[in-house]
């Protein structure tokens, strides 16, 4: 597969990606599903947007450029027609290791709200949502999710959203390190595929 080609793929697999990070980020601003009362209620890791910024807005950047380097206009520059096509596959390593560096972001966040456990009401605290679990000790014991009384149930909607940022923000790294190298095989050796009509 042409280098060009293989980075297009990326770039499509990368869009969809960016949009569920969006999503899932913007559904934990409604906690356990519900409308929260006041923006206290809701866990402080929401508001880092490692699912709106880290892999999303900032994803989209890197997706854009993955999708337009196939159709790079690469003919006679400096009267060789494949340094244009090299110079893009260049550019196309910084643009993965800044959507690598957002998906980073977006995995540290959902690292640190899995283990800081959601912010709810508790059997003492009724009025103030709070943190019941200091130390991600709810994730192998689960008796002690009683103590969350609600909003809905929202540890199983904390964990789930933020597992799947975390998961998604994964293979968004994975992909950015795959057009690294595809990338670097496309500076070295230009397009498999060639241009101006060669391949």
């Amino acid at each position: 597969m042409c280098s060009g080609n293989f980075a297009k793929c990326l770039g499509i697999t990368l869009l969809p990606l960016a949009i569920i990070c969006v999503i899932c980020n913007i559904m934990l601003f409604f906690p356990g599903g519900k409308v929260a009362d006041e923006s206290n209620d809701i866990t402080e890791e929401v508001f880092y947007f490692g699912g709106i910024l880290g892999s999303g807005v900032v994803m989209i950047f890197p997706a854009l450029v993955f999708l337009g380097l196939k159709n790079n206009d690469c003919c006679g520059c400096c009267g060789n027609e494949s340094c244009g096509k090299r110079f893009a596959m260049f550019s196309s390593i910084l643009f993965a290791a800044v959507g690598a560096v957002g998906a980073g972001y977006s995995v540290i966040v959902s690292c640190l709200a899995i283990n800081h456990g959601p912010k709810c009401f508790t059997t003492v605290e009724q009025v103030n949502a709070s943190y019941p679990f200091a130390d991600g000790n709810y994730l192998s014991n689960r008796t002690l999710w009683s103590e969350c009384t609600g909003p809905g149930d929202i540890i199983t909607w904390h964990l789930t959203l933020f597992c799947i940022l975390l998961a998604t923000g994964l293979v968004q790294i994975g992909l950015c390190a795959f057009q690294v190298i595809n990338g670097l095989i496309g500076t070295i050796c230009g397009d498999c595929c060639g241009c101006c009509g060669s391949s």
